[in-house]
Order: C-alpha cells, then sequence, then structure tokens
C-alpha cells in the first residue's frame, strides 16, 4: 500500500539529488495522487486535494463514492486505467499554479491525456 509520506519522501530524496525543478515536483506528486486513485486509495487521493482538510464529512463521502463511481465506469468502459504517465508540465507564474499533463493508460490499449493544475502550499504540492 502506497502512502503519501512515501511519495513526498521519494520526492526530497530526489531534491536532494538534483534540485528538481517546481514542474517535476508538480508532477511527481500529481502521478502520486493518482496513483492512489488506481490503487482504490481514494481518501488518499482525496487528501491531494486542496482545500481537503476543511471539507464537510458529508461533501467528502460524496466525493469518495464519485470517485469509485468513476474507476468503475472506466473498468466498464475501457477494462480499467492501467497506468498513469507524466506527460508535461507549465508553471503559470501569474496564476501561481503548475498545468501537469498526464496521460491515462487504459486497459483496452486507449490513452487520455489530462491536465491536472497543481498549487504548492507550504512546501507541498496539492491538485487545485
Amino acid at each position: 500500500m502506497r502512502s503519501l509520506p512515501f511519495v513526498f519522501s521519494f520526492m526530497l530524496l530526489l531534491a536532494a539529488c538534483s534540485s528538481p525543478s517546481p514542474e517535476e515536483l508538480a508532477s511527481l506528486a500529481a502521478k502520486g495522487y493518482y496513483d492512489h486513485l488506481l490503487a482504490g486509495e481514494y481518501a488518499l487521493f482525496l487528501e491531494g486535494k486542496n482545500g481537503a482538510d476543511s471539507l464537510p464529512d458529508d461533501y467528502r463521502e460524496q466525493l469518495l463514492t464519485a470517485y469509485k463511481q468513476f474507476m468503475a465506469t472506466q473498468q466498464k468502459n475501457h477494462h480499467g486505467i492501467r497506468d498513469v504517465r507524466i506527460s508535461n508540465a507549465k508553471t503559470d507564474t501569474l496564476q501561481k499554479y503548475t498545468n501537469v499533463f498526464l496521460v491515462l493508460c487504459f486497459g483496452d490499449s486507449t490513452n487520455e491525456e489530462i491536465v491536472v493544475p497543481m498549487v504548492e502550499q507550504r512546501g507541498k504540492w496539492r491538485m487545485k
């Protein structure tokens, strides 16, 4: 079972070795959150959302149910999502966020590129 501390520990190790760019850090965080989604770790995926710690309990439960339904739909329509790959990342310095481009690789051999806006707060990257 993967956990957020593992993802961030990996990012810190990477930072110590090569001083990654903000785009690289945002990309690794986004991929890590989506890896949680693929593993059925919906609460860990939700923790990656900016402001998730202040959500009302009923709304949190609705989001967790929606994530589970999304994954069930992907299983039905595409034989599931088998992998998530980082494609690119671009920072908007005026708006102060980084768009991370991830490729969802489906079980039926199709791919879809999605955009995940990421913001950095207190040294952690979160999905916007």
